[in-house]
């Protein structure tokens, strides 16, 4: 069930899955999408953990403040998510918009990262041309005008053909965004520069990828890896942006095994 609460100035829309009594996913979602995203992976984690997932600010149920916004606000309201709720600290599952916010996180609020978990996602993401030209289709046709294109980027052909209720359901989700959202997070995401922050990150991190995003690709998860030290990095085959939910059972394998690594070692007796 939705619930939302007063965070920073808006309303943040979250769900709680699992276990009351589990340590605490938190799951930050990509540009275009919500919560609903993380439905694929959900199942994975909530057998052990209290997975809390929550719409971005200008996405899903959670209020469009005006924008511009920055990563660093939207990193600012994940942190006051947890604040307003009670929760010390979490794992961070966080996938490309999702994932920028997670790298924030772990460098300005080290107390509240337990373990991130940095997927399809990027420190950087130039050319800024080509965010001009997706802005000016928002203003001029709307968010439709963006999700083909979109919908390619996110996944490969073959699963495409394969998989079309995920495809629409995914495309629900992107038509569900509204232009002042998606302008103002598309913003934040444009005018990011974060490679530096990651020599701060302390937390054990994982950086996965899949093999053919070409939003955010393997070369830059290759830097996240080299400059978060200790980091983890794990490609998978035959994926693309939304890796979670094209190669469902390796993502999940691959991100419940970090995490539960990390969370034995915090649950054994000292």
């Amino acid at each position: 069930m939705t619930d939302t609460i007063a965070v920073n100035g808006a309303r943040i829309a979250y769900r709680l899955d699992g276990p009351q009594k589990g340590r605490v996913v938190l799951m930050s979602n990509s540009l275009m999408s919500s919560y609903e995203m993380w439905d694929w992976t959900v199942p994975a984690l909530a057998g052990r953990y209290r997975v809390l997932r929550y719409d971005t600010r200008g996405h899903g149920r959670s209020s469009t403040t005006p924008g511009p916004y920055s990563i660093a606000q939207l990193a600012d309201d994940a942190a006051g998510l947890l604040e307003a709720l009670g929760i010390e600290s979490a794992h961070f599952v966080g996938l490309s918009m999702g994932g920028m916010i997670g790298q924030q996180l772990g460098a300005r609020y080290p107390a509240r990262v337990l373990s991130l978990s940095l997927c399809d996602t990027a420190s950087e993401m130039p050319p800024r041309e080509l965010w001009e030209e997706r802005l000016a289709i928002a203003r001029s046709q709307g968010i439709p005008g963006l999700v083909d294109g979109t919908i390619k980027r996110w996944f490969t052909e073959p699963f495409i053909r394969r998989a079309p209720a995920d495809v629409e359901k995914v495309r629900g989700m992107i038509l569900g965004t509204g232009v002042e959202g998606y302008i103002a997070c598309a913003c934040a995401v444009r005018d990011m520069a974060q490679t530096t922050m990651l020599l701060g990150i302390k937390a054990p991190t994982l950086v996965l990828t899949g093999r053919q995003d070409p939003a955010c690709t393997v070369n830059q998860s290759t830097v996240l890896h080299r400059m978060i030290d200790g980091s983890r990095l794990v490609i998978l085959e035959d994926a693309a942006h939304l890796s979670n939910i094209e190669q469902p059972q390796a993502f999940n394998a691959a991100v419940r095994g970090f995490i539960d690594s990390v969370d034995d070692k915090l649950a054994a007796p000292a």
